[in-house]
């Protein structure tokens, strides 16, 4: 630089190839994050593809019936007459013909419908819970995943609290569409605050008490507690609901936990937690 404080001719054609080289770097890796990110969607809506393909070759209308149980056994009766309880014990019972699905994948367990929601989905079960967290029904690899129960949970004879989980895909599949719940629209219809539930031993009908928000812990999805501690996990849910149900808890219910992502970034999730009100052994 002279010594009036203008650049040399030199140092002006050197700060300008630094500029272009800074420039050039920035837009390479723009394109470079560019190219990354329409891989990423490709593979997305691919999988996403595979999913509504698994869901469209379950034909729910031939192994689903819904219908009155002259057989079925109400659960835990509220002495509060007010209770929605005694309205949602009237709802159709859903049976599921397990053979077909069975056939497509040995490791299933249940079958879940969400009313207002498009959760009507085979339950899959397996010894731990990652499997199912990258791979579909038909076991294939797929960053959707599926609907899966918890390893630690007896499907056969449910537990205090029986968890159920499946990611938030922004296309509606898996338990994407359970966001519906937060809606006004949903919740106020009381309708869709019964989940129907049938597994190879017993078709069931499950009361929500509880629906929130909350940051990733393990309580919510503890399944096995002490009386003491059963008495304050119940207490907790109650407790947590963003919502205010009719159903009560005591520590004679049994739990049905679903969880899922509440936000894209995974750092948040939504749970719904309901009660065992009626179930019909098969």
């Amino acid at each position: 630089m002279h010594k009036n404080g203008r650049i040399t001719r030199t140092e002006y054609q050197k700060r300008k190839r630094q500029k272009r080289i800074t420039w050039t770097t920035v837009l390479i890796i723009s394109l470079i994050i560019s190219v990354l990110c329409i891989i990423k969607i490709f593979f997305w809506n691919n999988e996403n593809k595979k999913i509504d393909k698994l869901t469209e070759n379950i034909d729910t209308e031939k192994i689903v019936d819904e219908s009155q149980s002259d057989t079925a056994e109400n659960i835990n009766p509220p002495e509060d007459k007010s209770d929605d309880y005694w309205d949602y014990i009237k709802m159709d019972m859903m049976s599921v013909n397990f053979d077909d699905l069975k056939q497509k994948n040995s490791d299933t367990v249940g079958f879940i419908k969400v009313n207002g929601t498009n959760v009507n989905y085979p339950i899959v079960q397996t010894n731990n819970n990652s499997f199912y967290l990258k791979h579909a029904f038909d076991k294939s690899k797929n960053s959707a995943g599926w609907v899966f129960a918890d390893y630690r949970n007896n499907m056969i004879n449910f537990d205090k609290n029986t968890v159920i989980y499946g990611h938030s895909r922004s296309n509606q599949t898996v338990f994407g569409s359970l966001k519906k719940v937060l809606n006004k629209s949903w919740y106020e219809n009381k309708d869709n605050h019964v989940i129907k539930l049938s597994t190879p031993s017993e078709n069931t009908l499950w009361q929500i008490v509880s629906i929130y928000t909350i940051k990733p812990e393990s309580y919510y999805i503890t399944t096995k507690f002490s009386d003491k501690q059963y008495q304050e996990f119940i207490k907790t849910v109650k407790e947590r609901s963003q919502i205010n149900f009719s159903g009560s808890l005591n520590e004679s219910d049994k739990i049905l936990t679903l969880s899922t992502c509440e936000d894209v970034a995974g750092t948040t999730r939504l749970v719904i937690h309901a009660k065992l009100i009626k179930s019909d052994k098969r």
